[in-house]
């Protein structure tokens, strides 16, 4: 009975990893180009956009307020796949102004350490992470807060479940090349064109 019963856990368990890292049999696995939504931390809340600008790059930008001052940042980030490209850990590295009620304007060098998922089915991905800052013109010299976003995909990426394993598009686009190439007539005159 307890066997059977870790059987059923373990074939669950692994369904929803599968899902969820794009081994599900699905024709396309989906990643995400454009995302927005909403980051809340301890201390502050706002807003997130993360735009993707390279193969395994984004740069996110944060627009946040706490009780007494607003900020914005722009991060550049890394990301890196945990079990297919729904699930990824990153790295990134920014800076950030703003202004606080009391003191005034600050600003200040920003790092970025995360997890993020891309749910299944739903246009949602979903991240922690924790964002050291070293502070300039500032009453704190460093902050080390963690947050929770939430962010819409809105726009997504298309990949094949297989990528360009077994020739891809990149092959289609040569054989329609050479089709084409076959199909013109040719305009010199041979010895057996009239």
């Amino acid at each position: 009975m307890m066997f059977s019963n870790l059987v059923r856990k373990s074939a669950l368990l692994a369904l929803v990893i599968g899902a969820g890292s794009g081994l599900a049999p699905a024709a396309h696995a989906q990643k995400y180009r454009t995302a927005a939504g909403l980051r809340l931390g301890k201390n502050n809340y706002g807003f997130t956009v993360q735009q993707k600008v390279f193969d395994k790059t984004t740069l996110e930008g944060l627009v946040l307020a706490g009780s007494r001052e607003v900020s914005g940042t722009v991060l550049a980030e890394r990301h890196f796949g945990i079990l297919g490209p729904s699930l990824n850990y990153y790295f990134g590295v920014g800076g950030h102004l703003g202004n606080h009620k009391d003191t005034g304007g600050f600003g200040g060098f920003d790092a970025l350490a995360g997890v993020e998922y891309k749910v299944a089915f739903v246009p949602l991905v979903l991240s922690l992470d924790f964002k050291p800052t070293v502070e300039i013109n500032s009453a704190d010299w460093a902050r080390f807060p963690t947050a929770f976003s939430v962010r819409y995909v809105l726009i997504k990426e298309k990949t094949s479940l297989f990528g360009n394993l077994f020739g891809g598009s990149k092959d289609k686009k040569k054989s329609k090349s050479k089709n084409k190439e076959k199909d013109k007539p040719r305009s010199g005159r041979g010895l057996f064109n009239f």
